[in-house]
């Protein structure tokens, strides 16, 4: 058994984990849809391009839709079937977005295109990544950042350690947990890639202490030929944030508005090194990804194989639904997003969905004026002052956040409002505080 590494960041909370239901559930297949609902923009970046038309008929991994510049990425079938209509659907987001509505063909088996593969042994690091971004991949952890541009490393800066995020520490999800314990062959393939895109000579595979298993298994499994190691750290959220995973790893802080490769690293979702091992050598693009359908609210619980653009009602039509549903989250309850709406997609962002109902949710409508306790600042993971931004973001002081108080250090993590006492939503006023900064700029 690996020794525990005592190294970790300063602050973060320690939430209930809910991971119980379902880390030793393996990866199943989800039905395919009659009709999927398939939106153009699934990243940061600009919206996939389309090069099909209305009344096509499609096969699964057939390109739908090319990469639109340089932070943009590639779409593909998830099934076989014919283009229905090219519309606008609604998004996670509230807004409505460009997408393609495909029927699916009943009588299709489904089979995946083969491409041009990308052969580790004679591809360059400029291939690799091209293959990568005609692939479709962007950072499975939830956070959508097309990969490609992240391993992109500037002329000015070198990378020496691949760090794999196997951390997962929200709350209810264990996609990567089984992703690591099923599918370590194309992790350790989707390294060999990244090594040799990165020009890293080392890789740490980092692990919550929650997931002793697939630690110990993937320890076990490295093989002889590559410089990897396992490094077990302790279960603290939010210990998968990029930024605290390094400084766990490496004793290494990223400096404020700086990026890992400030300190000479890159971090990649366990998840997404495994689709690159996966996809790659045979020039697919991502079709489907694993995700985590859980919460009390929900019947079958598990870790499901799911072609991108299922709708989610669909979802959870199939696995079923107790009592009557008060919230649904795309992604986890600390960093994901309470739906509005059932009829939007699955999109390659989605890492789980978590189901809860009203017997489950205790509302408190009332918000408190802050009383000063610190414990969002004890809480913070980033030793910010959540308690000064709230105040600022309540006299539109937005400038001033971001100058003097380093707003746009935020992720967002939620830690703050997961400790208020006075129920302050302190991550709204931090999101809505970011994009008016964001517009500002733009102007």
């Amino acid at each position: 058994m690996l020794a525990l590494h005592r190294n970790t960041f300063k602050h973060g909370v320690h939430p209930p984990e809910h991971k119980e239901e379902t880390n030793q559930l393996p990866i199943r297949q989800f039905s395919f849809p009659p009709l999927l609902m398939i939106p153009l923009s699934q990243h940061i970046g600009n919206p996939s391009k389309l090069v099909v038309r209305e009344g096509q008929e499609v096969t699964r991994g057939q390109l739908l839709a090319e990469s639109d510049g340089y932070l943009s990425v590639a779409l593909h079938a998830p099934e076989t079937g014919k283009i229905r209509k090219i519309a606008n659907m609604p998004a996670i987001n509230g807004k409505m977005v460009q997408g393609i509505y495909l029927e699916a063909a009943p009588s299709s088996t489904q089979e995946v295109l083969e491409g041009t593969p990308i052969d580790l042994e004679s591809a360059t690091s400029e291939e690799i990544l091209k293959g990568i971004q005609n692939a479709g991949i962007v950072g499975l952890g939830g956070a959508a950042f097309p990969t490609h541009a992240k391993l992109n490393i500037p002329d000015c800066k070198h990378c020496e350690v691949l760090i794999i995020n196997g951390i997962e520490c929200e709350p209810y999800l264990t996609t990567d947990h089984r992703v690591m314990l099923e599918q370590s062959d194309d992790i350790f393939l989707g390294i060999r890639y990244l090594l040799k895109s990165t020009g890293a000579k080392d890789c740490v595979i980092g692990i919550e202490a929650n997931k002793q298993d697939a630690a110990d298994y993937l320890s076990k499994s490295i093989p002889s030929d590559l410089p990897v190691k396992v490094q077990v750290v302790p279960v603290k959220y939010p210990q998968g944030a990029e930024k605290m995973l390094i400084t766990a790893l490496t004793g290494k802080e990223v400096p404020s508005g700086g990026l890992p490769i400030d300190v000479n690293a890159v971090v990649v979702n366990v998840a997404t090194t495994a689709e690159i091992g996966r996809l790659l050598p045979h020039g697919r693009g991502i079709q489907e990804r694993v995700i985590t359908i859980t919460g009390p609210g929900i019947k079958k619980k598990g870790n499901y194989l799911i072609p991108i653009g299922t709708p989610l009602r669909y979802v959870l039509d199939q696995v079923g639904v107790e009592g009557k549903i008060s919230e649904v989250y795309m992604g986890g309850p600390m960093m994901g997003v309470a739906v509005s709406n059932l009829d939007i997609s699955i999109t390659k962002g989605t890492s789980g969905i978590v189901v809860f109902t009203e017997n489950q949710i205790t509302r408190s409508e009332k918000v408190y004026p802050c009383i000063k306790c610190g414990a969002c600042v004890d809480a913070c993971p980033l030793s910010l002052n959540p308690s000064k931004l709230g105040i600022l973001a309540k006299f539109e002081a937005y400038d001033q956040m971001a100058e003097e108080h380093h707003l746009m250090d935020c992720f967002e993590c939620g830690s703050c409002s997961y400790v208020c006492p006075s129920h302050i939503p302190l991550v709204q006023y931090f999101r809505v505080s970011k994009s008016i900064v964001r517009k500002r700029k733009a102007s």
